[in-house]
């Protein structure tokens, strides 16, 4: 009969499930796993797959050798098949960004976490302007932002008046500029003002 005590650091050990080691196999099983999942671009898979290296060290668990060449050839070959495609993951994320109601600044910010690089993130961003066609994307997401926190003209009338400085400044912490903000918040006419009607 054990004497160990049930809540000692020995017990707790034993409970603890053993770490398993990270072999380029497993590395392989994740990735899959991940790519399955969730649309990714070159650095988060990389990050997610290096997250497995760091928990297995801590743990004292054994990593394959040379782990930092077997991850970087497990990315390049999603590259290489096209089913990591940094463009196409930059642009798919910028318009859903787009269309919640994301402003270009904080969509730079969104994507730079994602691991999108600078260029990638710049074009992703030009192409909302092509979505937008031909109107101002930034307009359009405060509209949809706009929408959503039920600000501005989405209020009652009764509180645009008392709430206007309020909703002026969420659409600034939210990223958006000023007159952008302004013109959003003082619409009488939504429908008219992206249609490119109303006076800016």
């Amino acid at each position: 009969m054990s004497t160990t005590p049930a809540g000692s650091d020995e017990s707790r050990r034993r409970q603890r499930r053993a770490a398993r080691p990270v072999t380029a196999v497993r590395l392989e099983n994740a990735a899959a796993t991940y790519v399955a999942r969730y649309d990714t671009s070159a650095a988060r898979l990389r990050a997610v797959l290096m997250r497995r290296v760091l928990k297995a060290r801590r743990e004292q668990a054994s990593v394959v050798a040379d782990v930092d060449a077997v991850i970087d050839g497990i990315v390049a070959r999603y590259v290489r098949s096209g089913i990591i495609d940094d463009t196409r993951f930059a642009e798919r994320l910028a318009g859903r960004l787009h269309r919640r109601g994301t402003s270009s600044r904080h969509m730079r910010e969104k994507l730079k976490l994602a691991g999108v690089d600078a260029e990638a993130a710049g074009r992703a961003i030009e192409f909302t302007r092509a979505e937008a066609g031909g109107r101002t994307p930034d307009l359009q997401a405060a509209v949809a932002f706009a929408r959503r926190r039920r600000l501005g003209p989405f209020r009652p009338a009764a509180e645009r008046s008392e709430r206007r400085t309020r909703d002026l400044a969420a659409l600034g912490r939210a990223g958006f500029a000023f007159d952008v903000a302004r013109r959003v918040i003082d619409a009488s006419d939504i429908e008219a003002l992206m249609a490119g009607e109303e006076a800016p």
